[in-house]
């Protein structure tokens, strides 16, 4: 679906959808997201209800069983989603996730075989590029993948991955070529199940606990060439970071989901908290902090459909604005939710009240899939390199 770079309306049909997220939120994620946080409990339940209802379907195209309707939309469901649960809303992402790299690299049948399942949310898949000594310097990867014959043999251990241990499918980088570096980097299709494939513990974190996080660990995994993503080998780096730039727009999407479901707690609380004889919303300290949050999740929310559209498009300022999107909106969700604490005092302070979770989960958003210092790096290569052309 085409769509005018700067158009952020949306049609009947996706309302219909985005209205159709936000009652499961109210009806299934509300009632269960403290008992999800506080068991670590994978949140199996509310998934069914988006199998149910095609959820899974708005993140994929048509040919592939999906509903075919973008990026734009796909980043609006998720910031819908994490509205009510950002521990929900990055295990529905992580899913996406984990099968951008056969999107953007697989071959024809490579697509036909694994996303369908995907798009009908029957497996979920997750993402494997981080290790213990390879976070924001990937460069240093470590998991090998040794050819022997028509097969690979990989070896390694993946670290924080979202979705480990519950999900089918991996898309894992490994390097194919080591003398190469980074260059040498491959990405390959694994299933659960196959032998040598284990995960470790389910950490014990801050926020989004309903998200699994665990280690996956490969000691001598043979998988046959056909699970190499595209069948070309060193292809990883360019398929890393093609799903990074097209992953950006959902993760900024889904702090503006977090920081808006804060600001509607925080509002409606200073509606209803009495202090001094009148609703403390009318207080002008109050009502500043108030603006600020209003003003700050607009202009992540624009940002992020800006990076979502581009995505879309193949625009070559993707990875600029995708960066821009993804750092601005974390900020903006870690600001919000610990505004929203403050409004609320000592109740935001308790587990009674929703802000205090958003207040962990929102956290990771300046973490994961790049830490916002990582983010700012980025944008300053593109400073850099704009700043020869100033006359």
């Amino acid at each position: 679906m085409e769509r005018n770079l700067m158009d952020f309306t949306v049609t009947e049909d996706e309302q219909q959808i985005l209205d159709l997220v936000h009652e499961i939120g109210r009806n299934e994620i509300i009632p269960q997201r403290a008992e999800l946080d506080e068991k670590e409990e994978f949140p199996h339940k509310i998934f069914d209800k988006f199998r149910e209802a095609g959820l899974f379907g708005t993140m994929f195209d048509e040919e592939y069983g999906g509903l075919g309707m973008g990026a734009f939309l796909s980043c609006m469901v998720s910031e819908a989603v994490a509205e009510y649960c950002l521990g929900v809303a990055t295990a529905f992402g992580a899913s996406k996730l984990g099968a951008l790299p056969i999107i953007i690299g697989g071959t024809e049948e490579q697509k036909q075989k694994y996303l369908p399942s995907l798009a009908s949310g029957e497996k979920i898949a997750a993402f494997g590029l981080t290790e213990p000594e390879a976070g924001s310097d990937v460069p240093n990867l470590s998991t090998m993948a040794e050819k022997k014959g028509d097969k690979y043999i990989l070896n390694g251990t993946k670290q924080w991955i979202s979705n480990a241990g519950v999900a089918d499918t991996y898309t894992i980088f490994a390097l194919t070529d080591k003398a190469k570096g980074a260059r040498g980097m491959s990405v390959f299709i694994l299933e659960k199940g196959m032998k040598g494939l284990s995960f470790g513990k389910l950490e014990n974190k801050l926020g989004i606990r309903c998200s699994h996080t665990r280690q996956i660990i490969m000691e001598d995994v043979e998988v046959s060439e056909e699970n190499l993503v595209g069948l070309k080998p060193n292809r990883g780096f360019i398929h890393g970071i093609k799903t990074l730039n097209a992953s950006r727009p959902f993760i900024a999407s889904m702090g503006v989901g977090v920081a808006h479901g804060a600001y509607k707690e925080a509002a409606k609380y200073a509606k209803e908290r009495v202090q001094f004889g009148k609703s403390i919303i009318n207080f002008q300290a109050i009502q500043h902090m108030l603006a600020n949050m209003m003003v700050k999740i607009d202009a992540a929310r624009l940002l992020s459909y800006r990076a979502a559209v581009y995505s879309v498009t193949d625009h070559p300022d993707t990875a600029k604005f995708s960066a821009i999107a993804k750092y601005y909106a974390a900020e903006t969700a870690m600001q919000v939710t610990t505004d929203a604490v403050q409004v609320l005092g000592g109740y935001g302070y308790v587990k009674d009240y929703p802000v205090e979770k958003m207040f962990r989960d929102a956290k990771i958003l300046q973490i994961y899939e790049g830490t916002s210092q990582i983010q700012l790096n980025e944008i300053g290569s593109y400073i850099i390199k704009e700043a020869t052309t100033y006359k």
